[in-house]
């Protein structure tokens, strides 16, 4: 058994679509980046990745690479999927959490946990996801940006 652990970071900007756990969720700001910048697919990549001693999602995937751009990142958590079963392993469970100011993110929460379900091919009761704001602190307090981290245990 292995532990992995992943973080990704996004800026936030008015009249961007805003992807995150591989659904579109409305709200006036979105993500930017060279994907659909879904922070938290993103911190799941890094965290298979890691657990797995295969380098992080900027090796795999650069973002100087235009073939990606715009890139829906559950395409590339199917890859890391592939990636970690060439070596052998496969999930456990994943343990998530969300900082974000806003918008609310738990009526969100079980359809973002059916569209991770679906791209990993594993069952809904092994993701586990958390959002919390961070009392207006910090660039997530002020809607600047948002961060996601991620733990995962593979067998």
């Amino acid at each position: 058994m292995r532990i992995g652990f992943g973080f990704d970071v996004h800026k936030l900007v008015d009249g961007e679509p805003f992807t995150l756990g591989g659904i579109v969720i409305p709200h006036h700001k979105g993500a930017i980046g060279h994907s659909d910048a879904d922070a938290l697919v993103h911190s799941i990549c890094d965290a298979l990745l890691g657990a797995a001693n295969l380098g992080d999602i900027g090796l795999h995937f650069p973002d100087t690479d235009p073939s990606l751009k715009g890139i829906d990142s559950k395409k590339l958590l199917q890859k890391v999927i592939q990636m970690i079963a060439q070596k052998g392993y496969s999930i456990v469970n994943i343990d998530t959490t969300i900082c974000l100011q806003a918008p609310k993110l738990r009526p969100y929460i079980p359809q973002m946990q059916e569209a991770l379900a679906k791209a990993m091919s594993i069952d809904v009761e092994n993701i586990s996801i958390k959002a919390t704001t961070t009392e207006n602190l910090g660039f997530t307090g002020r809607q600047e940006g948002i961060s996601a981290y991620s733990v995962v245990l593979i067998n």
